[in-house]
């Protein structure tokens, strides 16, 4: 299970030892990525993102000319809600926010699905995003849309800061000081600085599939345009829609201290996680949509898992805890 943001924030830091130090034990150094983005790695993350956004851009002229079969459908859908998944469920409610414990096994292969996201090195992702929380919406936050201000001028250029140009800044956020939970975690410091090989597996795995089912180059090309290209921008833009759209606009029916809110029409393709009031209204909560017909594909997995007994100790949302924050909130906006 990991460590609240608040217990990192006071974790002493052994600048000699390049680790924190929790009592005998050092933690380990040994991550992909330290804590500045060095010029080769922004020329990586740019033509990451590039790519894959310009064959998304070429996607509806792509399938008007030449089609599109279920099969790269297939490919396409199969491999957006692996990586999805993997985010939300892995990633974010388990190794940030520690939402449930998991059995072995499991964890490993969160971190794996996460990894097929393309969203970065898993310790660097949970780092980022606990920081996140402790300072959201606030001086600290790694990635607010109101960075700039609350004008017009000034929200679209946090939005697009929000968005994705966080991401090239040269700073990066401590991971010793965020995660030391995980790096002190042999195989999940090993997934994570292994991330390179993870996004050529998720790449190539599309194209393997659509050549060995249609015995020819033009269904692995298809299938590598559908299933790794188109399927990589959209989660990503997605995915980067909750830092930004979802801390801009959306309902607020619950307290919570930044300004996240819930953007329904964002909720199937993020598997849940565009519920982000209620998130951040109860971080560590298993279920992000909580209301009557929200949706959260994350959740009904969690569920599943823990029917199973891979998962156990699941923080489901309580009611009474969740009618207390719908009320502080309408006692604010009376």
């Amino acid at each position: 299970m990991t460590t609240s943001p608040d217990l990192l924030e006071s974790a002493p830091h052994d600048e000699k030892a390049g680790g924190t130090r929790d009592g005998n034990s050092a933690v380990p150094s040994a991550t992909l990525g330290g804590e500045k983005r060095r010029s080769v790695e922004q020329v990586s993350l740019l033509a990451f993102i590039v790519v894959p956004f310009v064959a998304l851009a070429a996607a509806v002229p792509f399938a008007w000319g030449w089609g599109v079969s279920w099969l790269d459908l297939g490919l396409l859908t199969a491999m957006y809600f692996i990586g999805c998944h993997g985010i939300t469920i892995g990633f974010h409610r388990y190794f940030t926010h520690g939402s449930f414990k998991a059995k072995r096994p499991l964890r490993i292969a969160l971190a794996i699905m996460g990894s097929l996201a393309v969203e970065g090195p898993l310790v660097r992702w949970v780092a980022d995003h606990r920081k996140h929380h402790k300072f959201s919406d606030a001086e600290g936050d790694p990635h607010s849309p109101w960075r700039y201000g609350e004008t017009v001028p000034a929200l679209l250029k946090g939005l697009w800061w929000a968005h994705m140009a966080w991401m090239f800044d040269e700073e990066q956020t401590p991971q010793h000081k965020y995660a030391p939970d995980l790096i002190r975690d042999p195989a999940i410091r090993a997934i994570s600085r292994q991330f390179v090989l993870w996004t050529i597996v998720s790449l190539l795995l599309p194209a393997l599939v659509g050549g060995l089912v249609t015995m020819s180059w033009q269904g692995a090309a298809t299938a590598f345009f559908w299933g790794s290209l188109v399927r990589v921008a959209l989660l990503h833009h997605v995915t980067w829609s909750i830092n930004s759209i979802c801390h801009a606009v959306g309902k607020r029916p619950f307290k919570s201290r930044d300004r996240s809110g819930n953007v329904w029409w964002l909720a199937v393709l993020s598997c849940g996680e565009s519920w982000h009031n209620l998130h951040h209204a109860d971080p560590t909560s298993a279920r992000h949509g909580v209301e009557k017909g929200q949706i959260d594909s994350s959740a009904r997995l969690i569920r599943w898992f823990e029917q199973l007994g891979w998962a156990y100790d699941v923080r489901w949302p309580r009611r009474e805890r969740i009618d207390s924050r719908r009320k502080e909130q309408a006692a604010e906006a009376a």
